[in-house]
């Protein structure tokens, strides 16, 4: 009996799961505010510099940091658009939780 309930709890999962990220691409985007534009803007021109400069020159700790600059720009950015995004990964990993809960 286990062996065809489990698959049954596997499938339905998935096919909820899909459905609710397909329903949640739907939802019109927030508009920004001033603000947030011109934070967006500096994040942006700051980042067309970066591209633009010579790091040939540079040495490796400046290259370092120039990397964690534009690793907390990238989350500023993210944490600015708004949205929440869940990998394949952590799915399957919360999908297989609830089945060995339930």
């Amino acid at each position: 009996m286990k062996k065809i309930i489990y698959p049954l709890m596997l499938l339905m999962a998935l096919t909820f799961n899909l459905n609710v990220a397909l329903a949640a691409n739907d939802k019109p985007k927030t508009e920004l505010t001033p603000e947030q534009r011109l934070e967006l803007n500096r994040i942006t021109s700051r980042v067309e510099e970066i591209k633009a400069m010579d790091k040939s020159n540079l040495s490796r700790e400046e290259r370092k940091e120039l990397r964690k600059e534009l690793r907390e720009m990238k989350k500023k950015a993210k944490a600015i658009g708004g949205g929440v995004y869940l990998s394949v990964g952590a799915i399957i990993i919360i999908i297989l939780l609830l089945i060995l809960i339930l």
